[in-house]
């Protein structure tokens, strides 16, 4: 989920997307072209999960590499997104969209053709931040170009993108692992982005219309940019690297350092803001507590949202000695979860009086987590262990689509339109933060338990201790949903 209509003033997302929707309507390959990108930069967010123990063993990586491997890019996402969003507004949403999908191919090449762990990480840092310059200007095209019932079925077709490119992720790596296409392995997780990407560019100036900013001038922050970045960096890295080095002292001086970052990021928003400059975060939103409420319910989903694709990847092929096809297609589970209940959210809604069942998905996710992990307690290297954790994985995939279709415009509700923008932009940094935080958060858990014997016993017990926090994760989530729910929006 991704921001939306970045400082795009209220009259803009009146007028202009009505005037845009009838004068320039796109046909549905437009829809299918803007979600491709979409589609690409949260499928390389999953994907590589299935393909880690093959990374691992062909550039002999690090623990820790893996884990920025995967943390890396979901960071620079995160640290992007909102200037990514800046971006468009200043020159254009379709160039900034087909900017960013050309230097996501290039970069989606660079990880393919990588020859040590070392570059594969910075090709991931360069992917993310592609993905941070194209990723913002989806909704906020889908936003300027339908009107109506269109628009709703269009933001809905767009969180079915999201869910599907999570859950299929680890099938389609399993599937392009298992072909072995001319011997490339896991490099094809990453190349097979090269003819989506190409065609989507060559498609986009024919099928998608030009979209001014609405005569809204913009500017960038680049202060707040740096401050944005360096906390993000500030609280990840040291999670990632800390452990595998034995705690040194920077990595615990960069955690110090992460909260006053972050103090003066918001300092210098407001006095910018005061001084009649363009902030990246209007200070306005973060004194409503509904939507702060919001943000922290976000972070409580999705720092358990990429946690459980890394760890269940790791544990079915090394814990497990499942291959990739066999892995991804036991992943297949989570997806039909999701997919049932995603598709029908709606329904679910109207039979809890139109109220979106955030905090029922996260208790059924939850009890999902919980029978895990009684089935790995029970069953660790048994034959009956798949045999249950295939249907709780369908649980927890449902638990999951419930809470992610509904999410975002349950945190958006009720802020005023001239607003809308740049809160899709901070929730959006907070989703992508939150996967980059919890695969640091749940890296430390799971091989702090796993230590040095890396035996199938090991690995349960792993698995055991993450699915724990998972739970928790679910749970918080359930607490601050229905704390925000009671709570009126105070924006103006």
């Amino acid at each position: 989920m991704t921001q939306s209509n970045i400082a795009v003033p209220a009259a803009s997302l009146s007028s202009t997307a009505g005037q845009s929707a009838d004068a320039t309507r796109p046909g549905r390959l437009a829809l299918w072209v803007m979600l491709s990108g979409t589609f690409l930069v949260v499928l390389d967010f999953f994907i590589v999960n299935v393909a880690l123990p093959s990374m691992q063993r062909e550039l002999l990586a690090s623990t820790a590499t893996l884990q920025l491997v995967v943390a890396g890019y979901g960071l620079a996402t995160a640290a992007g997104l909102i200037t990514g969003g800046r971006l468009g507004d200043l020159f254009g949403r379709r160039r900034m969209f087909m900017a960013g999908l050309l230097l996501f191919t290039l970069a989606s090449a660079a990880c393919g053709l990588a020859p040590n762990a070392e570059l594969l990480v910075a090709a991931r840092v360069l992917q993310g931040l592609a993905g941070a310059l194209l990723q913002p200007q989806v909704l906020a095209m889908i936003g300027l170009v339908h009107t109506g019932e269109d628009r709703a079925r269009a933001f809905a077709a767009y969180g079915l993108t999201l869910g599907l490119g999570a859950t299929l992720g680890q099938l389609v790596g399993g599937l392009l692992i298992q072909a072995d296409v001319w011997g490339l392995g896991w490099r094809s997780c990453f190349l097979i982005n090269l003819p989506i990407g190409l065609l989507a560019l060559l498609l986009a100036p024919r099928v998608i219309p030009p979209l001014a900013n609405g005569g809204h001038q913009s500017r960038l922050d680049p202060a707040g940019m740096l401050l944005v970045a360096a906390a993000s960096v500030a609280v990840v890295l040291p999670l990632v690297e800390g452990r595998q080095q034995g705690w040194p002292l920077w990595s615990w001086l960069c955690l110090a350092a992460a909260l006053p970052l972050a103090l003066l990021f918001a300092f210098q928003q407001r006095r910018l803001a005061a001084r009649g400059g363009a902030p990246l975060v209007a200070p306005v939103l973060m004194a409503d507590a509904r939507f702060v409420n919001g943000l922290l319910t976000t972070l409580a989903f999705y720092v358990g949202n990429a946690s459980l694709y890394f760890v269940l990847a790791l544990y079915l092929q090394q814990g497990l000695a499942l291959g990739a096809l066999r892995s991804g297609l036991v992943f297949t589970a989570l997806a039909l979860g999701f997919f049932a209940t995603s598709m029908g959210g709606a329904r679910i809604a109207r039979r809890f009086g139109g109220k979106p069942p955030i905090a029922l998905g996260a208790l059924l996710l939850a009890a999902g987590h919980a029978l895990q992990y009684l089935n790995v307690a029970a069953f660790a290297g048994h034959a009956h262990l798949l045999a249950w954790m295939v249907p709780l994985l369908l649980v927890q995939g449902a638990g999951l689509g419930l809470v992610m279709a509904p999410l975002v415009s349950s945190v958006l509700a009720g802020l005023p339109p001239q607003h809308a923008g740049v809160a899709s932009g901070v929730l959006s940094m907070v989703q992508q933060a939150g996967n980059a935080l919890g695969v640091a958060l749940i890296g430390i858990l799971f091989y702090g338990r796993l230590g040095e014997r890396g035996d199938a016993a090991a690995y349960a017990a792993g698995l055991g201790v993450a699915l724990v926090y998972l739970m928790g994760s679910a749970l918080l989530v359930a607490v601050l949903h229905r704390r925000g729910a009671r709570r009126p929006s105070t924006s103006r």
